[in-house]
């Protein structure tokens, strides 16, 4: 019996670099993407995020106590509003105006009713997530999507949002 479990050991401690090794991502510009995403969802989804993120910051230029998250708002409201114009571009959209999802309807109404007191974190937590959805959603786009002159603009946006991410980890550093 001792000598199975010993014959075990080995044979484990043998095969567990090929199972570590086969447990490592690949790096991000190597590995698959991991959902597919449509021209017509992405644009819907980015279009949407786009708004909100544009809406939810200028309630933060006026909102927000910290210069730092001012700073971040002002940011937020004329990148964003570059996108939405490079966006429109890219996929020859007409000027209607934005329609929000339900999920950021909500967000945004979630923000506007909110205490001066409960403002501020709560408008940096949702960007926080926000902008990890966002580059999660750009970054599959890039590497997969379905049409070349989105994709571009997905390419081209991907670097601006994973600044923004960076930055508003920051301000959730700070809180």
């Amino acid at each position: 019996m001792n000598k199975l479990i010993s014959i075990s050991i080995i044979t484990l401690s043998m095969l567990s670099p090929a199972i570590v090794q086969a447990a490592q991502p690949k790096p991000a510009d190597e590995a698959a993407a991991p959902f597919d995403v449509d021209k017509s969802s992405f644009v819907k989804m980015v279009t949407s995020s786009n708004a909100f993120e544009i809406e939810s910051s200028r309630l933060a230029e006026q909102k927000a106590k910290d210069a730092n998250v001012k700073a971040f708002a002002k940011e937020m409201v004329a990148d964003h509003t570059k996108a939405g114009d490079a966006l429109k571009s890219a996929a020859k959209l007409g000027d209607e105006a934005p329609q929000l999802s339900p999920k950021h309807a909500a967000m945004l109404e979630l923000l506007t009713g909110a205490s001066d007191q409960d403002f501020q974190p709560l408008y940096i937590d949702m960007q926080a997530q926000g902008h990890a959805e966002a580059v999660s959603l750009f970054a599959t786009y890039a590497k997969s999507g379905d049409d070349a002159a989105v994709k571009a603009f997905a390419v081209k946006t991907l670097p601006k949002l994973e600044m923004h991410k960076s930055h508003v980890m920051k301000l959730v550093a700070e809180q």
